[in-house]
């Protein structure tokens, strides 16, 4: 029996995620643009508005933005088209949790 090849999840579109920082979060939007493995979009939220860029590589999907001098990063895997869920890093300063519905 041949194994298919795994085929990357497209996660092109918005999405709404739901952030957890240890009791502190937020709902920010996420706009992503995907091409192949190659990520871009935006980020809206809490922390104003900014381009992001990051890989989507199978099942997985890494990001990052700045702002107010802070690279925020996402990293995390997508669960079906429309969820996804992983970690959060923002700058060293506060560390959580999310979880994402495409809109």
């Amino acid at each position: 029996m041949l194994a298919l090849p795994l085929v990357a999840a497209d996660i092109t579109g918005n999405w709404t995620f739901a952030v957890d920082l240890g009791g502190q979060g937020g709902s920010p939007k996420f706009s992503f643009q995907q091409n192949g493995e190659a990520l871009t979009g935006t980020y809206s939220g809490q922390l104003g508005e900014s381009k992001l860029k990051g890989t989507v590589k199978g099942d997985k999907v890494e990001f990052q933005f700045e702002t107010s001098g802070i690279v925020v990063a996402y990293s995390g895997s997508i669960v079906s088209a429309t969820e996804m869920k992983g970690k959060a890093d923002y700058g060293g300063q506060a560390e959580g949790t999310w979880t994402a519905k495409k809109n």
